[in-house]
């Protein structure tokens, strides 16, 4: 059940980032730009937790899921201030 339930919210995400940057192709704005990458970065996100809890239990891989989404997430705040001034 926790397999579907992951798999989801990758999805889910991936779906997010595709809507975000087809939106940024239609209208060129930044923040959907920065806002698909984002959620690219999230989707990386939970594709590792896929890998890390279900695929190889026990390979530890909390770093590089966290990582994948501070990555994503440093950058929506550098658009956010980017398109701030």
């Amino acid at each position: 059940m926790a397999a579907i339930i992951y798999s989801f919210c990758a999805l889910t995400a991936l779906t997010c980032a595709v809507l975000l940057l087809r939106g940024y192709q239609r209208s060129r704005m930044a923040l959907l730009f920065w806002s698909g990458l984002c959620f690219l970065g999230l989707t990386v996100s939970n594709f590792i937790l896929v890998l890390d809890r279900i695929v190889y239990p026990d390979i530890d891989l909390s770093g590089p899921r966290l990582w994948a989404a501070f990555i994503g997430l440093l950058l929506l705040v550098f658009g956010l201030i980017w398109e701030g001034d």
